[in-house]
């Protein structure tokens, strides 16, 4: 399954990538996101209960950072396990541009999935998948761009 969007966020970049880089806000973004911890500077630990379909399951898992073109692209990679709902893994880079006082954030994703999760099929996988994806970005978006109250 492959995955690709982009957002603007309206916070420069360099506030954007600084929150990309702080566990708090990611774990205020992640959808069902129990834990996150930071065990290095490129390594995180995660615990994420999700429901996909008829499938609820927790997961743990570790992802590890590539920040080597950074702040302007970076990327990730990770899996995940949930027992026997099954396992996930895959990465995704990402690609920071300026836009003004703006950021233009991009990403192109892929995962794969095992055991009862992809009994579920691709085609409910891939709409989770991108629901799931809109839900993080739309909630970063609230953390590190609040929006103003109009008087």
């Amino acid at each position: 399954m492959e995955l690709k969007d982009e957002i603007r966020i309206e916070a420069p970049k360099h506030e954007v990538y600084a929150a990309l880089n702080d566990p708090e806000v990611l774990k205020a973004s992640i959808p069902g996101c129990q834990e996150l911890e930071k065990v290095s500077d490129n390594e995180l630990e995660a615990k994420v209960t999700l429901k996909v379909g008829p499938v609820k399951a927790t997961f743990g898992g570790k992802v590890t950072l590539d920040t080597a073109g950074a702040p302007d692209r970076f990327s990730l990679s990770g899996e995940g396990s949930g027992g026997v709902a099954g396992f996930a893994k895959g990465g995704a880079d990402v690609e920071l541009e300026a836009d003004g006082d703006a950021t233009i954030l991009r990403y192109a994703a892929k995962a794969d999935v095992g055991g009862k999760l992809a009994m579920l099929g691709s085609r409910l996988i891939a709409s989770t998948a991108q629901k799931l994806a809109g839900q993080f970005f739309e909630n970063f978006s609230e953390k590190v761009a609040p929006k103003q109250e109009v008087s």
